[in-house]
């Protein structure tokens, strides 16, 4: 398979038989979020050197997804979104984009939930001031984007119930935009139930205008995005490894358009009909 790695305005060919990975970023006006997705697709590289990387966004920034995946030909790729539950982009859109491009797709599920997520949220709470040993009076508000999908909320909540795990402390989820409650809703009600020691988690891929909204509503202290953190990078692996493993991992979207029964080898192929991709029953939109 000859595979092809798209940066900035140039492309540059790759040959092998690994199917590449295309991470899909959604896309940010805020310039420190394209840097900071590119950072962690370096930290990906580093991890998996033989492994083709590629980014595509679905909408903001280049390369859009549909140039990314033109720019692989007929090759073999998995699209890994680099969001963190299901929502209309991991639903509709990714898949839409990937059955109208002459790639042989598989589409991963989106980060969340998952314990590698969480070693994230866990590791950017500490790293803010976050206590090793949290208190009675101590909660936290777990801050997404929000969607209007109820899948994406569930997705979120179970995300929450992970890091509440963790910590051994309350965590409620809330949201930017779409979706209630709002960060500053969810920390008067922790705040009304007598937590006096809130924390704002950050749930974002990268730095915009809801992680720095939502940080603004934090009464005691707010972690920084995701962004590079390893466990991050690790996870974006494991979401590739188990499309590739073709065994419908429980929490995301799996196969295309004209797959077989074929495992692995089940790859989609370019679309002559509407045929839409499948859905499992777990994951996506961040």
């Amino acid at each position: 398979m000859t595979a092809t790695t798209v940066t900035s305005n140039r492309t540059t060919a790759a040959t092998g038989g690994t199917p590449a990975l295309v991470v899909v970023a959604h896309g940010s006006r805020d310039p420190r979020a394209l840097s900071t997705v590119r950072a962690l697709l370096d930290r990906v590289r580093a991890l998996r050197p033989a492994l083709p990387v590629h980014l595509g966004h679905i909408e903001l920034n280049e390369p859009l997804l549909p140039d990314t995946l033109a720019a692989l030909g007929d090759g073999e790729a998995v699209l890994v979104p680099l969001l963190l539950s299901r929502g209309h982009h991991v639903e509709r859109d990714i898949p839409e984009l990937a059955a109208a491009s002459p790639a042989r797709t598989r589409v991963a599920a989106p980060l969340g939930p998952h314990p590698l997520l969480v070693d994230a949220l866990h590791a950017r709470l500490l790293e803010s001031g976050w206590p090793a040993h949290a208190g009675p009076d101590h909660a936290v508000v777990l801050a997404s984007a929000g969607s209007r999908a109820p899948a994406s909320r569930t997705d979120t909540s179970r995300t929450a119930a992970l890091l509440a795990a963790r910590l051994g402390v309350p965590v409620l989820p809330a949201y930017a935009s779409a979706a209630a409650p709002t960060v500053p809703e969810a920390v008067r009600t922790l705040t009304a139930r007598g937590y006096r020691r809130v924390a704002v988690a950050s749930c974002f891929t990268a730095p915009g205008r809801f992680a720095t909204q939502c940080a603004t509503a934090a009464p005691w202290l707010a972690s920084a995005p995701l962004g590079t953190h390893p466990a991050m990078a690790r996870l974006l692996l494991h979401r590739y490894d188990r499309a590739l493993e073709g065994d419908g991992e429980s929490n995301g979207p799996q196969g295309a358009r004209g797959e077989s029964t074929c495992g692995s080898a089940a790859w989609a192929r370019p679309a002559t009909t509407n045929a839409a991709l499948a859905s499992g029953p777990h994951p996506a939109h961040a």
